[in-house]
């Protein structure tokens, strides 16, 4: 295998051609195939030949590739809503420990991606600001 994936990975074993895969396009550093427990018709994945756990940790050329393979997935798909998915970490509800991105239809009320509520919590101006320049800081 490449030295940029890992050989015990699912998703490393598709992009090599050792597990089939519903391919829909492959580019030098993206691989692009439909989900086999979709939660919509045309559910779709977006994979980096690059093995890494966290998105933070995938080289920057990668990630540049995938907005614009999900745009065009989205297209492609026909659905006029939908959502882009992406999970960091077993809490955030990562499963398959190689970063992908989702391309989730959203036909109807009951099909896609369903999110019970977003919890908001109001924070105090001065929490943001301290939150704001932490952040900055770190860029």
């Amino acid at each position: 295998m490449s030295n940029h994936l890992n050989d015990d990975c699912i998703f490393c074993k598709i992009i090599n051609g050792e597990i089939p895969s519903f391919k829909i396009l492959e580019t030098e550093l993206n691989y692009v195939f439909l989900d086999i427990g979709p939660t919509a018709e045309g559910h779709t994945l977006i994979i980096p030949k690059y093995h890494s756990n966290r998105m933070d940790e995938v080289p920057d050329k990668y990630l540049a590739e995938i907005l614009p393979l999900a745009k065009k997935i989205a297209k492609a798909i026909g659905c006029v809503d939908y959502n882009i998915l992406q999970n960091n970490g077993k809490i955030a509800f990562q499963h398959v420990f190689h970063v992908h991105f989702h391309v989730i239809p959203k036909r109807n009320e009951e099909e896609g991606l369903g999110i019970g509520g977003w919890p908001r919590v109001e924070r105090p101006r001065e929490d943001l600001e301290k939150t704001l320049q932490a952040i900055v800081e770190n860029l």
